[in-house]
Order: C-alpha cells, then structure tokens, then sequence
C-alpha cells in the first residue's frame, strides 16, 4: 500500500485525503497549524489519521507521496529535506488530475482569474454541460472527483498550485494576465513568477488551446522566447486581431476558425474593461466547447458577479459601499479605481508584498478624496499618497474603517474597500476581511 502525507489540513489538503483514502492510499494528514473544525470533523467521520499544532518528521519522511498545500512555500526545511530525499512533492491538482477523464480548463493570471473561471462555469452550465468549478474557489478539486466526478471542470489556478504539477495538462488554458504579486514567493524575481504562471500549458499538446491578454507585455515576451505546443488564441482590447477576440464599434468579436461570434458590451452583466476580457475568455472557452452562440450571449449578460470582487453592498445615505477586498495586490485595485465614477472614499492597507503604490497616483489624484488605512503598518501608503490625498486617516478594523469612511463621504461619494494587499495581518483571509466590511457598512443603517 502506497503511503501519501498531506502537507495541511485545510480545504485542499482534506480534499486530498478523501480521494487518496478511496484510492486505497494509506494517508496521513499533517499540519503545523489548528485544523479548522469542519475539516477535523471530515477527517474523523474518514477515519484519516492526521496531527496538528506540530509535523512528525518521521512520520512524514517514510512517505510515497506528498501533498503540499499552497500555502505552504518551497523554501522551508521539511520540504527541502523531502526533495533531498527524492520523495516527490506534488499539488493536489496534480494527484487529483490522475483520477479523471473530464475535459478541464484550467484558468489562471494576477487579475480576473476568479471572475472568469464563475463566469465561464456559468456558461457552460447554462448549456447544461455537467459540469464543476474547483482549484481556489468551492469544494476542492480531489474531493469533487472522489464525490461528483464532472464531465468538464473549470479550474482557478494560481501560481502556488502550478508549482506543485509535473504532468497536469489542462485542454483549455487561460492566463488573464500577469502583473507583480506574491513576489516573496519567487525571491522578488518577476521572471520566475511568470514562468509559473506559464506552467499551466507545459503539458499541452497540439490538441490543447491556450487563451491569452495579447496586451499583457509579461506574457506576449514569454511567449516569444519560449516554445508552446498549445493552439494559440489571443484577446485584446486594444486592437483588432485576425483571429481570437477583440473590439470593434463597442462590440465583442471574436474569431476562431470559421466561427465567428458578436456580443454588445452594453449587454455584458459585469462592466468594466478587465471584465471586457473576462468575458471574451470565457466566451471563446465556450466556443471552443461548440456551447451555442445564443446561450452564451445570455449567459454573459444575466451573470451575477463574484463575492469580494466590485460588489456593490449597498447604498446608505446616497452613498454606494463597494467590496473589493479580492482585491489584494496593485493591478486588482488599478482597475477598482478605474471603474470610480463618482469621487471616493478608499479604504486600502494590510500585508504589504512588496508594493508599489506609485502606478495607482493618477488614478487616485483623479478620483479619490479622501484615504481610510485598514492594516497594522501604513507607512508606504501615507509616504506615497500625503501630497496627493488631503485627508489620510489610519484605523484598526473593519467597523472602525467604516464609521471613519461614514463621517468623510456625502451623497453621491462612493466608499471602496480595495486594500491592495493581503488581509493576515487583521484578519483571516480576505473572505473575512470582505465580510466584516459588509457587516459594518449594514451596521451604520
């Protein structure tokens, strides 16, 4: 019997040991934090023997198999020692893909990758495809295969479960686009955190389709100096191509092989223009899979957006309250700001990885009056924005960042919670951190 060890006891990690247990694995689970409750109570109904609070290196170096959570980075000693060791540490995408036959799309970039992996499972839903959506978001993708076993899943990637993949090879590939983020993941090297991000289509064959930003200067360079197997099929927003999707008369077109397919961007649900593109993916995904023409047209237009991305809260006094506590790094809040039409209040801060604030002054000199900070150190924040912003306030919570926001925003002002950053410093993750702000935001009725 082969032994798996899972490296961390939340959603991946459980959904790792449900499926290897049913593959006849013996699995242990370990993980040097608290296992969360609703995970504990999993593991024991499955009778998965696991530890907390520490790792057992002896009984995690007998190991066949590992399974890292992507939290966990690369760099720490347990894991150096098991490479040494030559016991391969793989993501749980990785183990999961070996046990389906379904057709995946795997979808991954900086920016968007959330919004298109629930937009194109929404598409393909509609066309009554059967069909899951797993990787970062919903129930994990090995605990999917071990219980529902889709035809096709969509798959958000990010760059932390691509490092864990030797043969995962998705059919349809989307990178969004790729900007600076995680960066003390890949020793502050943009280039290698490209070249993770590109390992998505490492296994495509000739078969396969990459979707790509024909404007994202990373990805348009990498691939002029690397070689894909993949059909290659660009979208851009700036200029019209031959083939894949672009503009044209505030129109959707995309082109691929003879088909062609036209969408009005005044009918697109999500506005925007990185929705623009979230939309041209999704819908060429959905070409790709011969979804009909008129069902991804009203897919695309009756679409509900994600959580924690430019959700409109509510409205108290003639104030509309927005969460966009997704948005946790520079280029996420870029395009929050870009979509401001009315002056507003933003409430920005939290762990810094390693930002620059300064691409976001002409947006902020345009449309911001006034800052709220929302984490432990803002030191950057106030050094780069006190000569543009008059009014900088600094606060130490979710319900104190918003009674502050309440007092300095009048009817007509939007108040933007977009904080750039992680949320560990304050909160668990920015799930809770979204929450708390939309709780508070009802609280100040």
């Amino acid at each position: 019997m082969k032994r798996i060890v899972v490296l961390g006891g939340g959603e991946s990690g459980v959904g790792t040991a449900i499926l290897a247990k049913q593959k006849k694995y013996e699995v242990f689970v370990s993980d040097k934090g608290i296992i969360a409750q609703k995970y504990k109570e999993v593991l024991l109904h499955n009778e998965i023997e696991f530890e907390e609070s520490h790792h057992t290196e002896s009984k995690i170096l007998n190991a066949d198999l590992v399974m890292k959570s992507p939290g966990i980075p690369d760099a720490i000693a347990l894991i150096q020692k098991l490479k040494n060791l030559n016991i391969p540490v793989i993501s749980e995408i990785e183990f999961a893909s070996n046990y389906t036959n379904a057709t995946i799309i795997g979808i991954t970039g900086s920016n968007g990758k959330t919004t298109t992996t629930l937009l194109t499972h929404h598409v393909l839903k509609q066309a009554e495809l059967h069909v899951g959506a797993a990787g970062n978001i919903g129930d994990s993708f090995a605990q999917q295969i071990a219980e529902q076993n889709y035809d096709t899943y969509v798959l958000e990637l990010s760059s932390f479960q691509l490092d864990g993949v030797e043969d995962f090879a998705p059919h349809i590939a989307i990178i969004t686009n790729i900007t600076p983020d995680h960066l003390d993941r890949y020793e502050y090297n943009f280039d290698k955190y490209v070249a993770s991000k590109f390992r998505i289509t490492k296994n495509q064959k000739t078969t396969d389709y990459l979707i790509y930003d024909a404007d994202d200067t990373a990805s348009i360079k990498w691939l002029e100096n690397n070689k894909v197997q993949a059909q290659l099929i660009p979208f851009s927003v700036e200029r019209e191509l031959d083939f894949g999707a672009f503009l044209r008369e505030d129109k959707i077109i995309t082109k691929i092989n003879t088909e062609e397919f036209t969408m009005p961007l005044s009918n697109l649900a999500l506005k925007g223009k990185h929705n623009v593109k979230n939309a041209m993916a999704s819908a060429m995904t959905a070409q790709l899979l011969k979804v009909r023409k008129q069902t991804i047209k009203e897919s695309l237009s009756n679409f509900e957006g994600a959580e924690h991305r430019l959700e409109n809260v509510q409205k108290v006094r003639e104030v509309q309250y927005i969460n966009d506590s997704k948005a946790t790094n520079i280029n996420a809040t870029f395009y929050a700001l870009e979509c401001m039409d009315n002056p507003t209040v933003w409430i920005v801060g939290g762990v810094d990885k390693g930002n620059d604030y300064h691409d976001l002054l002409p947006l902020v000199r345009e449309k911001v009056k006034a800052i709220v900070c929302l984490g432990v150190d803002n030191k950057k924040i106030i050094e780069t924005f006190n000569n543009v912003v008059d009014i900088i306030v600094e606060t130490a919570g979710a319900e104190e960042a918003v009674k502050v926001a309440a007092k300095l925003a009048v009817k007509g002002d939007n108040v933007l919670l977009s904080p750039a950053c992680a949320s560990f410093d304050l909160f668990e993750n920015y799930e809770d951190r979204g929450r708390q702000f939309k709780k508070a935001v009802r609280s100040i009725l």
